[in-house]
C-alpha cells in the first residue's frame, strides 16, 4: 500500500464531499418544496461530517493542514444552477443538477472502493460510499417523481 496514493485518494473524497455539501447548501437556497429544503440541507451536514472523518485520516497519515476545498469544475456547476434558476427553473431542473453531482460523486467513490487503502480508512471510505449511493438514489427517485408530476 502506497501512503501518498491514500493520501490522494482522501483528498480527492474530501473535494467532493466540499463539493457535495456547497451543491446541497446551493440547492437548498433555490427549492420552494420544505421537504426537499429539509433533505439538502440534511445532506449538506452529512457530507460536511464525511469530509470532516477523511481530514482527521489525513492528520493520522501525517497530512495535517492540507487545506482541501471544491474543485472548480463544481463551482461552475453550481453558477450553472443558479443561472438556471434565475431565469426560471423550477424544482425539477435542481433536481436533475442534483443527481449530476451525485453521479460524480459516486464515480469518486466507486473509484476509492477499489483502490488499494488501509483497512481502517477502507472501512469509513465504504461506509461513505453506502451513504452516498443512498442519496443519489433518493435524488433520482425524487427526480423521477417530479419529471412525472410535470
Amino acid at each position: 500500500m502506497d501512503e501518498n496514493n491514500a493520501i490522494s485518494v482522501i483528498e480527492n473524497l474530501i473535494e467532493t464531499c466540499k463539493d457535495g455539501q456547497k451543491g446541497y447548501q446551493d440547492a437548498a437556497s433555490h427549492v420552494k418544496r420544505s421537504d426537499l429544503k429539509t433533505y439538502f440541507n440534511e445532506q449538506s451536514l452529512e457530507r460536511a461530517r464525511f469530509a470532516g472523518e477523511l481530514e482527521a485520516e489525513l492528520i493520522r497519515l501525517g497530512k495535517p493542514d492540507k487545506k482541501v476545498s471544491g474543485s472548480v469544475s463544481a463551482t461552475l456547476h453550481r453558477a450553472w444552477i443558479d443561472t438556471k434558476v434565475s431565469m426560471g427553473a423550477g424544482d425539477k431542473a435542481i433536481l436533475e443538477s442534483v443527481e449530476a453531482g451525485e453521479d460524480n460523486a459516486k464515480e469518486s467513490y466507486q473509484k476509492a472502493v477499489t483502490g488499494d487503502l488501509p483497512e481502517n480508512i477502507a472501512q469509513i471510505v465504504r461506509r461513505q460510499a453506502a451513504g452516498v449511493q443512498k442519496a443519489h438514489d433518493k435524488v433520482k427517485s425524487l427526480r423521477d417523481a417530479a419529471k412525472a408530476a410535470a
